[in-house]
């Protein structure tokens, strides 16, 4: 540079800096330097978010970047945004441009194709575009909702702070506590009942098999007893009974006539009262009975 002069140097510098400061905020921004990307539009009604410098994707991938946004200041629900995307790119017919962004509130432009593979657009054709209907755009169609129950949330923690600072609940649980302490030494009490009944039980087991024995014995002693001749007995024996009482009933038999005839029941109630009457008199006077003198003395 020794032709030039200082100011013509200083100028050349100026001129290469803002050269490089232009291409380095094409390139900070996303955008290509020297774009050789097909140029396609599409037209939003609302581009909440979207800018230049917008990555766009196409199933995941990043195939181009929002290089311009026009405002139609005479039609303000016509909005186009021109897209950069890669000439290796074939973009159906029917393809359609949604403005999703993350939890981090990061903005990007998702092509969904269209189903024929076959007829495509071509570059400088307009694509429809639209608002992504993912988890953001339903959290804040939630957020209405959550603003009504807020003044609800607010009379519930109320009242758990209530019922929290009420001391019946704190005797409740004290009551609680109790029970549970009770329950422990229950659990205990029928873990030891348990361990000695496992003892108990083989003793137990074991005379339960010999009663079973003795059931077996007396069932077969009673299988083998003679139930007819048993019974043949049992009946003469019932014979005998009845003739028995008949003779009783008969008037001929002597116990019939001590059963029925009165006349022979009042003589026998007399001969008995005299013979009490008798054995009176001798016990009063037995010198009137017995004449027993050495004199030869008569007592009347």
């Amino acid at each position: 540079m020794k032709g030039f002069t200082k100011e013509v140097q200083i100028a050349l510098v100026a001129i290469a800096g803002i050269v490089v400061l232009f291409f380095g905020l094409k390139f900070l921004k996303g955008l290509t330097v020297f774009s050789t990307d097909d140029n396609y539009y599409v037209k939003f009604k609302d581009i909440s978010g979207l800018s230049v410098s917008s990555p766009v994707y196409a199933n995941g991938y990043r195939v181009g970047v929002v290089e311009d946004i026009v405002y139609n200041y005479d039609n303000q629900d016509d909005i186009i945004a021109v897209l950069g995307l890669d000439k290796k790119l074939n973009v159906p017919k029917g393809t359609s441009a949604e403005i999703a962004s993350d939890l981090l509130g990061n903005v990007k432009l998702e092509l969904n194709f269209g189903i024929n593979p076959v007829d495509l657009l071509e570059p400088g054709d307009t694509i429809y575009g639209d608002m992504q209907h993912g988890i953001m755009s339903k959290a804040s169609e939630m957020v209405p909702q959550f603003q009504k129950m807020l003044p609800k949330l607010d009379s519930i923690l109320a009242s758990v702070n209530a019922l929290l600072s009420n001391p019946a609940l704190a005797a409740s649980l004290d009551n609680i506590n109790q029970i549970t302490t009770n329950l422990s030494s229950t659990t205990n009490e029928l873990k030891h009942l348990s361990a000695s009944l496992d003892h108990q039980v083989p003793g137990v087991l074991q005379k339960a098999d010999g009663v079973m024995e003795n059931a077996q014995v007396l069932t077969k002693g009673l299988s083998e007893l003679d139930l007819a001749m048993t019974m043949s007995k049992v009946n003469a024996t019932l014979q005998n009974v009845e003739q028995m009482t008949a003779t009783l009933n008969s008037k001929d038999g002597t116990l019939g006539l001590l059963m029925r005839d009165q006349e022979l029941y009042r003589n026998m109630t007399s001969t008995m009262g005299h013979v009490d009457s008798l054995m009176i008199d001798l016990k009063a006077r037995p010198m009137r009975y017995v004449h027993f003198s050495l004199f030869g003395k008569k007592y009347k």
